[in-house]
């Protein structure tokens, strides 16, 4: 039942989205060249790797050795409006589409993270990763880490289609209200480095 509500939400949203999916191709491309997207290896359900898809909200700009220049002097003012509408996601939908990802479930994360989970922790991959889920709509980038990770795993232990249903439309919400977008002081949220 989740996986033929995960096909017709993200089938129908593709549709619907399309006048605004295609003016932000070209306005990515406009103000940060190519390439549009961003794709980079998550691990999906049971640590599986995928590749997840994104539009992309910063530049490549590099220091004189040759690294990435920190997260938030890479973030423009158009990537800012990507993220804080959630406009940067939707390419997702995809993911969802193929089966990769689920609407609702534990957000994916870098794939560097899964040898620093602790056994618990580890339970948020026993199901398909989401777009939105019930850290989300509980606090997103505000909660630390380890808070997070208790909720993935609540949802793991207690998901059902009425509870995806609720978090849909609080994450809607959350999307209009643009709550949570990022920690504080922080273009995104600190890298996680294991828990205690």
């Amino acid at each position: 039942m989740k996986r033929c509500l995960d096909i017709f939400i993200s089938g129908l949203a593709l549709l619907f989205l399309f006048p605004i999916l295609i003016p932000t191709m070209f306005l990515s491309w406009f103000f940060l060249g190519r390439p549009i997207f961003f794709a980079q290896k998550r691990p999906g359900i049971n640590s599986i790797p995928f590749s997840m898809y994104k539009f992309r909200t910063m530049t490549e700009a590099r220091n004189k050795q040759g690294s990435l220049l920190p997260d938030n002097r890479r973030l423009t003012p158009y990537g800012q409006f990507l993220r804080s509408t959630s406009i940067d996601e939707l390419p997702e939908l995809w993911n969802v589409l193929i089966g990769e990802m689920s609407i609702v479930g534990p957000r994916p994360l870098l794939m560097e993270y899964v040898p620093l989970y602790n056994k618990e922790q580890m339970r948020r991959h026993e199901v398909r990763p989401g777009i939105t889920g019930w850290a989300q709509i509980n606090g997103r980038n505000s909660l630390s880490w380890e808070d997070k990770f208790a909720l993935d795993v609540w949802y793991v232990d207690n998901h059902s289609i009425w509870l995806d249903l609720k978090i849909i439309f609080l994450t809607l919400k959350k999307v209009v209200l643009r709550s949570d977008i990022s920690a504080d002081g922080e273009a995104t949220m600190q890298r996680f480095k294991g828990s205690e």
